[in-house]
């Protein structure tokens, strides 16, 4: 007899699962099963963010805790700003590229953020303030009686390599003197660099302040038959001594036809480290150089911060326009860039009006933050700053929340720094928690009891005297009852 025809296998279970289904409904689950397989055989991956989250390379974020410091820092600039009697101005970040194309070989017009804009106009994001200074000084066309003293705490951009104390951005405060030729206006910059110094408590036994003159380089550069019209070229090579070495130093100058020998020779002389060492040098004691450098120290010894600066003949500093006193801040244990510098700039303005009947005298300082920042954190001298909140107000309930921002509008009023939580609180451990976590120094709570009775209830979490850690103030006359207190507005 033939064998029994064998049983029809069973349907597999996916078609058993997709018997009924639409031919749409079929595609869309296999797109679904196509994806998940593309993503990893289906298993769960974790999400990330479609942007990076760091700023761009030499760049920061100022979160509150740094922008606390950064703001405590600026307020100290400003202070001694105030205390030598300057006035601040402030200028776009987007500055023409013109200014900075100077000749010379200074690294700053090889490190310009710059390019050309949508009216074709070439424009740069400052590297420094100083053009930006001398552009709004000759913009006033003579109107400005001179001399004067502006400061201003620019934010400046350099495309340079990214190590400790150097980004390529930072905050720097600018003081500049226009108008005055004598020795007394570089004097009057370095005391406000060492008054500034001080009430950091920074003392000259951590950092010192090296002084030169271009005309001390000037004249020793006349000794070896080098030409004025090299002057600004040789100076950016020499100010790059500590960067590359003698050698490298010497090399440089012969590739601008100074004579091997002469080339030896001026940077034998940078190692001058006395003013009676240069008068040997140049071999006249009655030189502009010397005398120029006998009365910045004398200035300085009766002002009382000689003890920061030395005659140092290498600081020449890297920018062509200085044409006299040169300075230059450092840290005594070497550790660290320049911490700030500047010096006399008499040419600049007529650089960029010929015009002018008469060179403009003119001088300053740049002093970065970057730097300073980490000199502060070396020597411990960085403040522990908190929020400063006088008083968070708590809303017992949502029909109390109106009343809560009657009593924040008259403390605000008042000048107390006012927090509110957002949502109403029963639970005194909520409000607590978030004063904690914003620096809350006491605690208002508007509840309908003590509202009823015209009064609101302050908790105090800071204070030891136990009669004031809570306490109900009336409504009416509130701010009258705190000042009683002796609770007043965080200055």
């Amino acid at each position: 007899a033939p064998a029994p025809a064998p049983a029809p296998a069973p349907p597999p279970a996916d078609a058993a699962e997709n018997a009924g289904k639409s031919k749409s409904a079929l595609k869309k689950e296999a797109k679904k099963a196509a994806k998940k397989e593309a993503k990893g055989g289906g298993a769960a991956q974790p999400s990330k963010p479609s942007i990076s989250l760091e700023p761009p390379s030499g760049t920061r974020d100022f979160f509150p805790d740094e922008m606390r410091t950064r703001s405590w820092l600026f307020a100290k600039f400003r202070e001694t700003a105030r205390q030598m009697a300057f006035v601040e101005y402030d200028a776009p970040v987007l500055e023409h590229e013109e200014l900075y194309k100077r000749k010379g070989g200074e690294e700053i017009t090889e490190q310009m953020y710059n390019f050309v804009d949508k009216d074709g106009k070439a424009v740069a994001l400052r590297p420094e303030m100083t053009p930006t200074l001398a552009r709004m000084i000759l913009s006033l066309g003579g109107k400005q009686l001179l001399p004067v003293k502006w400061f201003s705490i620019p934010q400046c951009w350099r495309f340079e390599t990214v190590q400790r104390g150097r980004k390529r951005e930072h905050f720097q405060w600018n003081m500049d003197i226009i108008g005055e030729k004598s020795i007394a206006a570089e004097v009057e910059l370095l005391a406000a660099i060492t008054t500034f110094f001080k009430s950091l408590g920074v003392t000259s036994a951590d950092v010192g302040i090296k002084v030169n003159s271009r005309k001390v380089l000037s004249a020793t550069l006349e000794l070896y038959g080098i030409t004025s019209d090299k002057f600004a070229e040789v100076c950016v090579i020499v100010d790059k001594l500590d960067k590359i070495g003698a050698d490298a130093v010497i090399e440089l100058l012969m590739e601008k036809e100074v004579s091997a020998e002469a080339a030896k020779k001026i940077v034998a002389s940078l190692s001058l480290r006395s003013v009676e060492e240069l008068e040997q040098l140049i071999g006249d004691a009655s030189s502009e150089a010397v005398q120029d450098m006998r009365e910045l120290f004398q200035q300085a010894e009766a002002y009382g911060f000689a003890d920061f600066l030395y005659f140092d003949a290498s600081v020449v500093r890297g920018l062509a326009y200085y044409t006299g006193i040169v300075f230059e801040g450092f840290d005594r244990k070497g550790e660290l860039r320049a911490i700030c510098g500047g010096g006399r700039y008499d040419k600049l303005l007529t650089l960029y009006d010929p015009s002018l009947p008469a060179d403009v005298p003119a001088c300053g300082f740049g002093f970065g933050d970057c730097v300073l920042m980490e000199l502060l954190a070396e020597k411990g001298l960085l403040p522990e700053l908190e929020p400063q909140i006088d008083f968070v107000v708590v809303a017992y309930n949502a029909d109390m929340k109106y009343n809560a921002l009657k009593v924040i509008a008259l403390l605000r009023q008042a000048g107390y720094a006012v927090d509110l939580l957002l949502e109403p609180a029963k639970k005194v451990a909520k409000a607590f928690n978030y004063a904690d976590r914003v620096h809350g120094k006491r605690v208002l709570f508007v509840a309908p009891d003590e509202w009823v009775a015209g009064k609101v209830r302050m908790k105090d979490l800071r204070t030891q005297d136990d009669s004031l850690k809570e306490v109900d103030l009336p409504f009416e006359g509130l701010v009258e009852e705190l000042f009683k207190l002796k609770v007043v507005p965080v200055a």
